[in-house]
């Protein structure tokens, strides 16, 4: 079968599940409840990404497109549009943003052809008021600091070096330091977000990508442990079991053996 015949069998699927004669679990969800698992699903597909695995790409893909798959039928139940009014739309929008491609703008550059994106995307919606607007609450908090950030240095919101933000950061400690000291956690939850907030202004500057690094930050974290607790297991012993003295010895030593190997 063709791509398009796939397709359409797997909508007349979706359509069967959500039928009376279908699964009680899949007749009782909505949009909403479909939520978590759109965001899992997401993740799961980077993850894949990340680790190079083709097969598994194909699959998380095909888990993510459930998702869209499904969402779309509550819609259509609903009368209130159809994967046709989906499809076309994504089409029509990738043209249309497109003018370097299909008419005759020209754009020698990613950069160019991101700015040809972006100018047309804000004539398409002249109802955001905001340089802010559009980006989604829902996005990771690191990820939506990114984008709030980047917003705002376009229109010249911004420090001029990577050396100025590291004082804005070092400020944010002292701040949270003194929060800290006085006891009031109102003002150190406030003040962890302001650090945590300069520190993706920081990583942009740098160029890096501040979710990108806080999850190798995440593996390397995890890859240590779990040479910790190998070697206190060969031991006979937990983590809880052992002193201090000997988990940062291990822990210097799960460093050196990650150093020793690249």
């Amino acid at each position: 079968m063709s791509a398009g015949e796939d397709f359409e069998q797997l909508l007349s699927l979706m359509a069967k599940l959500r039928s009376p004669e279908g699964c009680p679990w899949d007749r009782e969800q909505t949009m909403s409840s479909l939520r978590p698992f759109i965001l899992e699903e997401a993740y799961e597909l980077i993850e894949a990404i990340d680790e190079g695995q083709p097969q598994s790409v194909r699959e998380e893909l095909g888990d993510l497109l459930l998702e869209v798959v499904f969402v779309n039928q509550i819609a259509e139940e609903d009368e209130r549009f159809t994967m046709s009014d989906v499809i076309r739309g994504i089409y029509d929008k990738l043209v249309r943003r497109h003018p370097h491609v299909f008419e005759s703008e020209q754009a020698e550059s990613a950069d160019a052809a991101l700015a040809h994106w972006n100018d047309i995307k804000s004539k398409e919606k002249p109802e955001r008021s905001s340089l802010l607007d559009g980006i989604p609450r829902a996005m990771p908090a690191l990820t939506r600091a990114s984008k709030l950030s980047k917003r705002a240095a376009k229109a010249g919101f911004d420090w001029s070096s990577a050396l100025e933000v590291c004082d804005k950061v070092n400020e944010e400690l002292e701040e949270l330091l003194r929060a800290i000291d006085s006891g009031d956690q109102t003002a150190v939850r406030e003040e962890v977000g302001d650090l945590l907030f300069a520190i993706v202004n920081l990583a942009r500057h740098c160029d890096l990508d501040a979710e990108i690094a806080l999850e190798e930050a995440n593996r390397k974290f995890s890859e240590r442990f779990h040479f910790l607790e190998t070697r206190l297991n060969s031991l006979g012993r937990s983590v809880a079991e052992s002193k201090l003295e000997e988990l940062e010895a291990l822990w210097e030593e799960a460093k050196l053996k990650k150093r020793g190997s690249s």
